[in-house]
């Protein structure tokens, strides 16, 4: 009883159909959360379609299961007692027109589930809901709050922007669910991120690592939300950019300098040969290799050696090397490409056989 409220504010409050009893509540057992979690599907189905999912050949797969489901529950009298109250819909009550009767003149559950494509389990029951999602977190994408600190960062944000307008940075389109580091800066929904700061990795409710982030935003907000939220809000936003670190140094350049040591050369051919599969696929049928010296003189006896399919061969791209051993070069980027390599027997000049292991059926423009 709540304190200061007499006998007589009870009895008015009783005769206003006010409830002045207090109900306990007590904790929900996980079979008692696999109903709710099951039941609330369904609702959302329902908010989603503004009706109940119904059965039907022409129907959704999932949309199918839903009926099924809610038929289910509907006959158990456990589910219905733990759903009542959350029942908002009046899904609960048993439509007066059934179609059919699940186990008298219709399939049973396992049938009907069977005949859906779902896998049954005799030892199962409704209760054990295989196509559901776990409740999300309840800070799917948390919200920014005002950086108090923002003094720190902000002169981060400015040499950022003039090394982006000085060109000493770049904007590299961010690859879904690519990595994200402590000090990274990416280009989100228009504005300039950084991660400030990464917590401890932890296990999610579906079974992924994830871990919290401080995210500071260049209009002085930042964010705790998660590492998973912002690779995703990354993912969905199609003009998302990772910003780089001008202390790496560019990976590909046009410009060298006296510092600079040339280790070799990266070359893409395209074989002549008139094997029937090459001639087909010409186009899309190329060999990565590196060399230490001139490409054209690592070609010149190509029509004579199986490494190059025993036929002449044309140089369609070619890329110099700097600083950079040239053989571990080359059996990261067939590593990268083993599974385009081409699979191809040829027989040499002794009729011997023999496999390139150097070819691969790949477009220029993605080698490039």
């Amino acid at each position: 009883m709540a304190k200061g409220i007499s006998d007589e504010d009870i009895n008015l409050l009783d005769q206003l159909g006010v409830e002045t009893t207090t109900k306990k509540k007590s904790a929900q057992t996980p079979r008692e959360q696999r109903i709710i979690a099951g039941f609330e599907e369904i609702e959302r189905f329902v908010k989603e379609n503004g009706r109940p999912p119904e059965h039907g050949e022409n129907k959704d797969i999932f949309e199918r299961l839903y009926a099924v489901r809610l038929e289910q529950i509907r006959k158990s009298p456990e589910c219905v007692a733990i759903l009542e109250e959350l029942d908002s819909k009046g899904l609960l009550e048993v439509p007066k027109e059934e179609v059919w009767e699940v186990g008298e003149d219709g399939p049973s559950d396992d049938e009907l589930l069977e005949a859906l494509g779902v896998e049954t389990d005799p030892q199962s029951d409704i209760t054990d809901l295989k196509h559901i999602k776990p409740k999300q977190e309840p800070e799917e994408v948390a919200q920014r709050t005002p950086c108090t600190d923002f003094n720190k960062f902000k002169p981060l944000f400015t040499i950022v922007q003039q090394d982006l307008e000085t060109e000493s940075r770049k904007t590299l389109k961010y690859q879904d669910n690519g990595e994200i580091n402590k000090g990274d800066l990416f280009i989100v929904e228009g504005q300039k991120a950084f991660v400030a700061e990464v917590g401890e990795m932890f296990t999610s409710g579906y079974g992924r690592a994830d871990c919290r982030l401080r995210v500071i935003f260049d209009n002085g907000t930042e964010s705790n939300l998660l590492l998973r939220s912002l690779q995703r809000a990354l993912n969905r936003d199609e003009t998302s950019r990772r910003i780089t670190d001008p202390s790496l140094g560019p990976l590909f350049s046009s410009d060298t300098s006296e510092e600079d040591t040339n280790t070799g050369h990266i070359y893409v051919l395209r074989s002549k040969s008139e094997h029937p599969f090459i001639t087909e696929n010409r186009t899309v049928i190329h060999k990565i290799g590196v060399t230490g010296g001139s490409v054209e003189k690592r070609i010149s006896n190509a029509k004579k050696d199986p490494t190059y399919l025993l036929a002449e061969v044309e140089v369609v791209a070619a890329f110099k090397l700097s600083n950079l051993n040239p053989s571990k070069l080359e059996k990261l980027l067939h590593k990268f490409f083993a599974g385009a390599r081409l699979d191809l027997n040829l027989k040499d000049r002794f009729s011997l056989d023999v496999e390139p292991r150097e070819w691969f059926l790949v477009p220029l423009n993605v080698i490039e």
